[in-house]
């Protein structure tokens, strides 16, 4: 015969798990013991609100002692209080939450600001402590009562003499968590958890030199159009204490179809700043610091913003420091990226300027969360620029040309190809080249570039092509003017007798200048494979194996070579060689060594 049953969890088993476990950072309990004091008054002000009982004029607040003599570390608020009751039946059955049982008897109340729906917050001070004491009296005309426990399966019930209404938590601090008696960690604690929680909270008070360590009307819960830019600033400089002023930002003010206020704010490229850094954004739940960069929240390219987000509507688990997975999270999300985008096209729609001369700062960013989020890049897509050889800056879109046809493609036409600078310095040859020729490119000046571009081509695949400045030279400067086959092949010739050992394929072109004797040729697609197989840990092949020499014969010297002596040949050869493998990486050890050794030789004879 079936029998049905309740399973029965004993607190001796309980308990050990929740102190090592229930909190993957143990300084968390301090968070959630001021929380607690939070919800008590939130519920006071609501009952007093619905008439349940009489309003106050006294200040709500929340105390926190350290006593480091007594190895104490104290927690009281004057909120709602407990009956010995409700102490019973709140803090005695694990797992059974006030703040779930008060919004259940109120259930035409407002549960804004009232955090707790688990009930096991309390049991985080035993991550700390041996043995936590409770004093507390009710709103109620009952006696105030006081409970104690070291944290196992016990505990004693008293009646107590506290007169003033609220609760006092006691903890008595466990060998080896000396940590939390001293009041500088207190303090850093209370600033990163409690910073913005709506009532005052002080540390260690006394009697005319109060001040509060939070703020308990942060800037992100105002309305955007009585926000100052100096208010902005500020606020920006005390949550990040970061003194380079943000480039712009965005203040989030949403009430349906969920509630959503925060501040996100575009940070300053740092200066050097080598790769992709993260930004930090604070996840708050009225008013209660969650955790940075939850990514079921902020989408993973805007941590790289600095922020203040405050949600009141996310699902919290027990720990409350991670979410359960929920579609209104994913909506949360959604409309975070939406006002993000919302701003960047506002601004490069109404403030081209301004826009970009931010730009530098804020691609790395856009282009990052094209990659990573295809709304976002078609929201944004009409917003990217590039910069061209002039200094200006181009739309991206600007950049493609007309879609090619299913038919051109295969006949072999291409889309438009267009060009790109990925390194200023190195490639200066080439740029200095296509200026003289009156062709464009564009700069590519952030690490994301390279998938970026690859990127834009997937997603544009019969618009546009990138090709690298000094990948495709030797079609695009070349003139109209032929060179023979005789031409070609004795200088080949000369150039393979005299580069021995070079892996290097040669052959000769008529450029539209003479400037430049010679230039390196690599294949972008090969390029590309070999940097993507480093990037991917792949190990990175030799470009170099499908590069080419082109020749210059616009160029008097390389014109002029053959009817030199054998000797001069062989110098002008090597010279050539050097000079244009420098414009496109730099040198071995031992092949440096010889061009300096043969222009010092140079400069010699020079010198006679």
């Amino acid at each position: 015969m079936a029998k049905q049953g309740k399973i029965k969890i004993s607190s001796e088993n309980m308990m050990p798990i929740i102190k090592k476990w229930l909190y993957s950072d143990k300084d968390i309990f301090l968070r959630e013991i001021v929380a607690n004091g939070v919800d008590a008054i939130t519920k006071f002000k609501k009952l007093a609100d619905m008439g349940e009982t009489a309003a106050t004029e006294e200040e709500y607040k929340i105390n926190v002692y350290v006593d480091e003599t007594a190895k104490t570390l104290t927690v009281e608020d004057n909120g709602i209080g407990m009956t010995a009751e409700e102490v019973e039946k709140y803090i005695a059955n694990v797992a059974f939450s006030g703040a779930a049982d008060f919004l259940q008897k109120y259930e035409n109340a407002s549960g804004d600001g009232i955090i707790g729906h688990f009930g096991l917050g309390f049991y985080s001070a035993y991550m700390v402590s041996d043995r936590v004491e409770i004093y507390t009296k009710s709103y109620k005309d009952e006696p105030a009562v006081k409970w104690e426990s070291d944290g196992n399966s016990t505990y004693k019930l008293s009646e107590t003499d506290k007169t003033q209404r609220g609760t006092k938590i006691v903890m008595h601090l466990a060998e080896g968590e000396e940590e939390f008696l001293k009041e500088y960690r207190i303090r850093e604690l209370l600033r990163k958890y409690c910073s913005y929680m709506p009532y005052n909270v002080y540390l260690n008070p006394k009697e005319g030199e109060e001040k509060a360590i939070n703020n308990t009307t942060p800037l992100y819960l105002k309305d955007p159009k009585d926000c100052t830019e100096e208010e902005y600033k500020e606020f920006y400089r005390e949550a990040f204490m970061d003194f380079s002023e943000p480039l712009f930002w965005i203040h989030l003010n949403m009430e349906y179809p969920f509630r959503l206020k925060g501040i996100l704010y575009f940070p300053q490229l740092k200066k050097q700043q080598v790769q992709l850094e993260k930004g930090q954004v604070k996840l708050y739940c009225n008013q209660v610091f969650i955790a940075d960069n939850i990514k079921e929240v902020i989408p993973e390219f805007l941590m790289l913003l600095n922020g203040v987000i405050d949600c009141p509507d996310i699902p919290l688990n027990v720990s409350r420091s991670f979410l359960q997975n929920d579609r209104q999270v994913q909506k949360i999300s959604k409309h975070i990226t939406k006002k993000v985008a919302d701003k960047l096209t506002g601004l490069f729609n109404t403030d081209r300027e301004r826009f970009e001369k931010c730009w530098k700062d804020i691609a790395t960013f856009i282009k990052f969360g094209c990659i990573k989020d295809e709304d976002f890049y078609k929201k944004v897509e009409k917003s990217i620029v590039f910069k061209n050889l002039n200094g200006e800056y181009k739309p991206m879109v600007e950049l493609f040309g007309e879609e090619i046809t299913e038919e051109e493609a295969k006949n072999g036409v291409q889309p438009k190809a267009v060009y790109y600078v990925s390194d200023e310095a190195q490639q200066a040859q080439y740029i200095a080249m296509y200026k003289d020729a009156g062709l464009d490119a564009i700069f590519c000046e952030t690490l994301v570039d390279p998938h970026f571009l690859s990127y834009i081509e997937y997603k544009n695949p019969k618009k546009v092509r990138f090709v690298r400045i000094d990948a495709d030279i030797d079609s695009v400067l070349k003139s109209a003017e032929s060179i023979s086959e005789e031409e070609q092949k004795d200088l080949v010739e000369l150039f393979k007798k005299h580069l021995v050992n070079k892996n290097i394929a040669i052959k000769a072109e008529r450029f539209k200048s003479g400037k430049i004797p010679a230039i390196v040729n690599v294949d972008e697609f090969m390029r590309r494979m070999s940097e993507m197989n480093g990037f991917y840990g792949m190990g990175e092949t030799d470009a170099m194996q499908n590069a080419t020499l082109v020749l210059n014969l616009t160029n008097p010297v390389v014109s002029g070579i053959l009817n030199q002596t054998e000797e001069k040949q062989a110098f002008i050869v090597n010279q050539i060689y050097y000079l244009a493998m420098l414009s496109y990486k730099k040198l071995s050890p031992e092949e440096l060594s010889d061009f300096v050794e043969k222009s010092a030789a140079m400069l010699f004879d020079y010198s006679k």
